[in-house]
């Protein structure tokens, strides 16, 4: 019987959709603590009624499933409601993105949809090997 149920929560367990990373709203503590420990980070500047903003949050929960990048931290700003926090970044618009390696900026993004560039700007959160 333990052996079933093992065999069943294994069947489950692979067959569950690969968890992306998780986006949670921007937090000066939380931001200043990964930027310290060096994680990398994804600042999104997003706004719930933008195309592009949904079109680059798809790309990044695909780039990101399956532990692609497993300590990325992800931080959303509202573009509606915390234009001091988007400004204090340098962004311009909504839809940016701004990536991070512990406290050095290594790219950012305005208004780009290509899977391959959201890509290329995650990869750039990564310390070198």
């Amino acid at each position: 019987m333990y052996r079933t149920l093992a065999a069943a929560a294994l069947v489950v367990a692979i067959s569950a959709p690969a968890q992306a990373a998780d986006i949670r709203p921007f937090d000066a503590r939380a931001f200043a603590a990964a930027q310290a420990a060096g994680k990398p980070i994804l600042i999104e500047v997003h706004a719930p009624w933008c195309p592009v903003c949904a079109a680059q949050g798809k790309a990044i929960q695909k780039l990101t499933a399956g532990g692609a990048h497993p300590d990325l931290m992800i931080f959303r700003i509202d573009y509606d409601s915390q234009k001091p926090l988007w400004q204090k970044f340098g962004a311009q618009k909504q839809s940016t993105l701004i990536a991070f390696r512990g406290r050095t900026e290594t790219g950012r993004l305005a208004y780009q949809t290509d899977e391959a560039k959201i890509a290329a700007l995650l990869a750039g959160t990564r310390a070198p090997r």
